[in-house]
């Protein structure tokens, strides 16, 4: 993997040396926060810079990255419903730096690591008949390009410390993934995913190897587990019915995504519904 590494850097000095990028920079704004943060995206991104290095005679193959991609977004869990087959992977989450704390001989600036960031993949799914949504809320499934094939991140509290930006805000862990069938108004599966392991035990080394580890994921990850009984419509489309004097609310039946232009394809759960 070092060797791959150190070939993709030494070839991109080698080709902006001989051809500059003289284009004017893009400016993503808020994409870099919510596109760019989730593994599909990082990987087409990747992709697409390896193009450029091979049309410019660097023979360079994105198969040998796929092992980078892996260790660096490991999968979660997997679980099939109806032929619709849900992937949870782990996404990046930036943490910020808080201000800085006076202890009795030093001072310290903390992180807030209690934010997490999840990418659901969900393949052969049809929006117009399903809709996935994460603790009762729809999730804002964008296309892939590939047919039956959509992308979404969720970014939740994981869990409480000490110090964070947001202290009010209760953990949303474990992570209730449905599969919610429009015209039945209900889950017709799903899954659950738990930040620490389910039955409370604590590790207090660190993983010998990339076996644990695996092992340590897939504990926490049940493909089992959905929201029983009707769905209903999410706090803010009954508020918006009511404003328009739109009658017969209770129609709508299942979730719909949450409009938020700043991040289109994460949900934040710590946003209000």
């Amino acid at each position: 993997m070092s060797l791959a590494q150190m070939l993709l850097l030494r070839v991109m000095v080698v080709h902006f040396w001989k051809k500059p990028y003289h284009h004017p920079l893009v400016r993503w704004g808020t994409m870099l926060h919510d596109r760019y943060l989730l593994p599909h995206f990082v990987w087409e991104d990747l992709v697409a810079a390896i193009k450029e290095l091979n049309a410019a005679g660097y023979a360079i193959d994105p198969k040998w990255y796929a092992p980078f991609h892996e260790f660096r977004f490991p999968v979660c869990g997997r679980a099939h419903y109806e032929d619709v087959e849900i992937e949870v992977r782990t996404a990046l989450e930036p943490w910020l730096v808080l201000g800085e704390e006076a202890s009795a001989q030093r001072q310290a600036r903390v992180v807030d690591s209690a934010v997490e960031r999840l990418q659901v993949t969900c393949r052969r799914f049809d929006p117009g008949k399903y809709v996935m949504t994460c603790n009762g809320r729809a999730l804002p499934m964008q296309s892939t390009g590939e047919a039956g094939t959509y992308v979404a991140g969720v970014r939740f509290k994981a869990w409480k410390s000490a110090f964070g930006l947001h202290p009010a805000i209760d953990v949303h862990a474990p992570l209730v993934f449905d599969l919610v069938d429009r015209a039945l108004g209900r889950s017709v599966g799903g899954c659950v995913y738990h930040v620490a392991h389910p039955g409370g035990r604590a590790y207090d080394t660190f993983p010998v190897n990339a076996y644990e580890a695996e092992a340590r994921r897939i504990a926490r990850f049940w493909s089992w587990g959905h929201s029983a009984g009707d769905s209903q419509a999410p706090a803010w489309v009954r508020e918006l019915q009511q404003r328009h004097g739109m009658s017969d609310v209770d129609s709508l039946r299942e979730p719909i995504a949450e409009p938020n232009p700043d991040f289109p394809c994460t949900l934040d759960l710590r946003r209000l519904a």
